[in-house]
């Protein structure tokens, strides 16, 4: 637009005609905003839109050629319109105006597209989130009906102070899964707090039969680790391995920084079955760790040559919020 101006240079009123082209062509931009997101609205075709701006384009370069004959008979500079030439010299103003044009289009076609972004971004975190809700929400049935078995094979084995001491347990682990606030993750000293409730439970009906060792550095209690993490995958060494021991057995949980990320190693005795089982704790336990760190988390899960059964998290560390 400043270039519109080119043309009064030789006759000593650059600047009036300077400002009369910027100032118009500023205000014209006004009604083609409007008029172009009016279209845009109305769903046309681009081709339609163009020509239709074209048109509009060119009657207000008009316009502007007949508002600089009106200044130049102000200034003097002319007696009176030259109708014949309002069509000359349209080239700069409305290519100006036509610029203008498709830098508005290419601007409010990268909003959009950005909008369009985030809106997808948004949609693919809700529907994250709710599959994290659905599969943290499939711990709490598959351990309450657990739960409940073993309190109905002590009242049943007339030990009903160990059935009381064991419902007292689950009310507690219940109380304290139900004051979660809906967090995917929480630090490590809330979910180790978890798990020594779960155990409880487990110690009211195994007693002395459950033998538990477990590790973490004081660094590590801010860390941040997945709701019931660890709790679905005791409760697969106490279920699949201690209980069906006749002997005591040991569950061993070391909690270590591995480089820049938290290792979590859960080892248990056991008698290897002879066709593995296809349980609910541990693939949701991996699901949900896939779904909150991707790539940057790793299970492996197996028994080892000593014959005890191990699982191993890897996932980033990082304190929780």
């Amino acid at each position: 637009m400043v270039i519109l101006g080119l043309p009064a240079l030789g006759h000593g009123h650059a600047t009036e005609f300077r400002i009369l082209f910027f100032v118009a062509c500023a205000v014209w931009t006004v009604p083609l905003t409007l008029m172009q997101r009016a279209l845009w609205r109305q769903g046309r075709a681009w081709w339609a839109m163009a020509l239709v701006l074209l048109a509009v384009t060119y009657a207000m370069s008009v316009v502007n050629s007949l508002l600089g004959q009106r200044l130049a008979i102000a200034l003097g500079l002319e007696q009176g319109y030259h109708w014949g030439d309002l069509v000359r010299g349209l080239d700069s103003c409305w290519l100006a105006l036509i610029a203008f044009c498709a830098m508005h289009a290419v601007a409010v076609y990268y909003v959009s597209l950005q909008r369009t972004r985030l809106r997808l971004a948004q949609a693919l975190a809700d529907a994250r989130n709710a599959e994290l809700r659905a599969l943290r929400l499939q711990v709490n049935p598959h351990f309450l009906f657990n739960t409940l078995n073993a309190v109905s094979a002590l009242v049943a084995a007339g030990a009903n102070r160990d059935a009381n001491r064991m419902l007292a347990s689950v009310s507690e682990f219940l109380r304290a899964t139900l004051a979660h606030d809906g967090r995917h993750e929480h630090s490590l000293a809330e979910e180790l707090a978890l798990t020594e409730t779960y155990l409880d439970i487990e110690k009211a009906r195994l007693g002395d039969r459950l033998q538990l060792t477990m590790h973490a550095g004081p660094d590590l209690l801010d860390a941040a680790v997945p709701y019931l993490m660890l709790q679905p995958i005791v409760e697969n060494a106490v279920r699949h391995g201690i209980a069906p021991l006749g002997a005591p057995g040991r569950i061993d949980i070391r909690i270590a920084r591995h480089g820049a990320a938290l290792r979590v190693d859960v080892h248990n005795d056991g008698a290897q079955p002879a066709a593995p089982g296809r349980g609910i704790g541990l693939p949701n336990v991996a699901e949900r760790l896939r779904h909150l760190y991707g790539d940057a988390q790793r299970v492996d899960a197996g028994w080892r040559a000593d014959g005890r059964f191990h699982v191993a998290l890897v996932l980033p560390l990082r304190e929780a919020a």
